[in-house]
Order: structure tokens, then C-alpha cells, then sequence
């Protein structure tokens, strides 16, 4: 009987190890790029050798903590346009009204942002939305406070990329 579990035990493991291997890449974040070495790397030209500038930053404008897309950049929509209340219904909670949900928000690409960060992390959008507009708290702040064990800032950046892709769709 000590074989026959035994032989059992391991045929679990074996599947186990089976369905890691073959869902392991979707259940990986979709959001990250592998890419594969440059075939220059075994021998560098003497213009590969050189030090590169880094490419310019994109327009930004900073203010406490909260970096945000300068208004060149991105179109500013008001949150309470119906094609972005169209393009979020699905990324909130269903039922959700989204003339309640876009109160309070100062452009389309602040409530796009929050919305997708709720989704994203799993933090509920009433929560994230109280601690940015009333807390006056900045969304990696809020994100960290409910869950410490997330990358805040990268999940910002997902977030904001998601929305500023929202608006450009809207915009044409």
C-alpha cells in the first residue's frame, strides 16, 4: 500500500508541475515585454561603444508627488463625456451609475486613471477615488495604503497609460 501512495503522491506532483508549466504564461502579467538579446552583443561596433543620450522626457507637470501628461500632450475631456462614461461602463463594477462615479474629477484622464487602477489592483474605485479627491492623497499613496504588497508606481503607470489609450480612442 506504501508504493501505491507513494507512485500517487508523485503522479499529483507530476500534473501539478504539468499545469504550471502550461498556464504559467498566461497567468503572467501581459503588460511586460520580453525581449531578446541584440545579436551585436557578442561583438560591439565602435558606434555601439558610445554612451547614448537618454530621449528627451515627454512634457510633464509635477506637482505634490503626482506626475500627469501636460495638457498638449493628452486632449483634456471632462470626466462627464458619454464616450468615456461608454468606454469605462466595462472596466467598473456593473451598476455602477457613472455620472455618480465621474463627480468630482477634474479631467476624463484622472477618472480614466482611477478607474483602471481599481481594476487593476483590485481596490475598490469608491476607495481610490475618496483617498485621491477628498484625502488629497496621490493614487500610488492610495494604492499602497490598501495594499502595501503592490509595485504603487508601477500600477500607476499602467494605469495612466490605459486611460491616456482610453482618451485617444475618444479623440480620434
Amino acid at each position: 500500500m506504501r508504493k501505491h501512495t507513494l507512485a500517487a503522491l508523485f503522479v499529483v506532483v507530476l500534473a501539478v508541475a504539468a499545469l504550471g508549466v502550461w498556464w504559467g504564461p498566461s497567468l503572467m502579467d501581459r503588460d511586460t515585454e520580453v525581449t531578446a538579446p541584440p545579436a551585436a552583443a557578442v561583438s560591439p561596433s565602435p558606434e555601439a561603444a558610445k554612451p547614448r543620450r537618454a530621449p528627451a522626457p515627454r512634457a510633464a507637470v509635477a506637482t505634490k508627488e503626482k506626475t500627469t501628461i501636460a495638457p498638449d500632450v493628452v486632449p483634456m475631456l471632462p470626466a462627464t463625456q458619454a464616450e468615456l462614461h461608454a468606454r469605462l461602463e466595462p472596466v467598473l463594477n456593473r451598476g455602477t451609475r457613472m455620472e455618480v462615479a465621474a463627480e468630482g474629477f477634474r479631467d476624463a484622464e484622472q477618472f480614466a486613471t482611477i478607474a483602471h487602477a481599481a481594476r487593476n489592483t483590485g481596490v475598490p474605485f469608491v476607495v481610490l477615488k475618496q483617498r485621491v479627491l477628498e484625502k488629497d492623497q496621490t493614487l500610488a499613496q492610495a494604492i499602497r495604503e490598501s495594499k502595501p504588497g503592490l509595485d504603487a508606481e508601477h500600477e500607476v503607470t499602467r494605469a495612466g497609460n490605459a486611460a491616456r489609450f482610453d482618451i485617444a480612442v475618444i479623440t480620434g
